[in-house]
């Protein structure tokens, strides 16, 4: 059993000011040791370097996805040794460094994004014959459980309108997001009969939608494109009324690394735990997820869905 590290030895291991910046960036986000180097404007041998140091006290934690590995500050220290970052982060904020380092950071969050629109943008209609080559229909068994004739229902990440067609002719409003003017398009016009749907262009993790505007929100098949899964979610949570429901549809982990080129993946799926954990903490309750099983005609990796409440207020 790890026997926790000395108040001492472990502000000697910080004392290294590019270890400190690391940790700060891991606090931020999820990151690879090619997007720190990018951050920190280092060779990928000293971040390696310091981050093999920091993984030896456990500062940090790892998550392998395919071929890439994820690094995170480990949230799960003993107390004395978080005492210790409180002080030390604080003084790292404070530097010159950190200016620099934040901005960076941005950017290289905004590339996650632009993979993913880069690939949105030039699929167009083509999407709706790749979505049902690689997923078929499994992902929409799910949605009967929020049909209400008086729901006011987002459909955040709406792609070319898909699930906003399903929902329409039976609920009172739905508010289409999508960050792609392309894909807005399409769904424009496959919903130019309906006269119920708003469609408003946004990003996820700034829904152009107003706090507790929406009875229920729908993510499907979105959130594995999202640079910050967690914000999303936050947000999704922001916008839905005390007890207002959440249906999550998205991909199981799965190996294929080759879909972050071919079609802009920043995630390979999700875990129950990663998933759960992130609704918890955008303050939803009653969480319930459960595996979709595959139709004979899809030849994608498999999907689950996730249901929650956020708390009454």
């Amino acid at each position: 059993m790890h026997t926790a590290a000395p108040v001492h030895d472990r502000l000697a291991t910080l004392a290294d000011p590019t270890r400190g910046r690391i940790l700060l960036c891991l606090d931020q986000h999820e990151l690879t040791v090619g997007e720190l180097c990018a951050v920190l404007g280092l060779p990928q041998s000293t971040v390696s370097r310091h981050l093999r140091v920091l993984a030896d006290e456990e500062w940090v934690a790892t998550r392998q996805e395919g071929t890439s590995r994820y690094y995170s500050r480990n949230p799960d220290l003993e107390p004395g040794a978080d005492r210790l970052w409180a002080l030390v982060s604080d003084d790292l904020r404070a530097s010159s460094h950190w200016g620099k380092d934040k901005a960076r950071l941005t950017d290289v969050l905004s590339q996650r994004r632009n993979t993913s629109r880069e690939f949105f943008e030039s699929a167009g209609a083509e999407w709706d014959r790749l979505r049902n080559e690689l997923f078929g229909g499994a992902g929409w068994r799910a949605l009967p459980g929020l049909l209400d004739e008086s729901l006011v229902v987002g459909d955040l990440g709406c792609g070319t309108g898909h699930v906003a067609s399903l929902l329409a002719p039976w609920v009172a409003r739905i508010v289409a997001v999508d960050a792609s003017g392309t894909m807005l398009g399409q769904a424009r016009q496959r919903l130019r009969a309906a006269e119920n749907v708003d469609f408003r262009p946004g990003e996820l993790e700034a829904l152009p939608i107003a706090d507790g505007e929406l009875d229920a929100a729908i993510l499907s098949l979105v959130l594995h494109y999202a640079a910050d899964p967690a914000r999303v979610l936050g947000e999704a949570a922001r916008v839905l009324r005390p007890g207002g429901r959440l249906l999550l549809v998205d991909i199981l982990p799965h190996g294929r690394v080759e879909y972050r080129q071919q079609m802009g993946h920043v995630w390979l799926g999700f875990s129950e735990e990663q998933i759960r954990g992130w609704l918890e903490a955008a303050g939803f309750t009653a969480v319930r997820i459960r595996s979709l099983l595959p139709e004979s005609d899809s030849n994608g990796p498999g999907l689950f869905v996730a249901t929650a409440r956020k708390v009454l207020s």
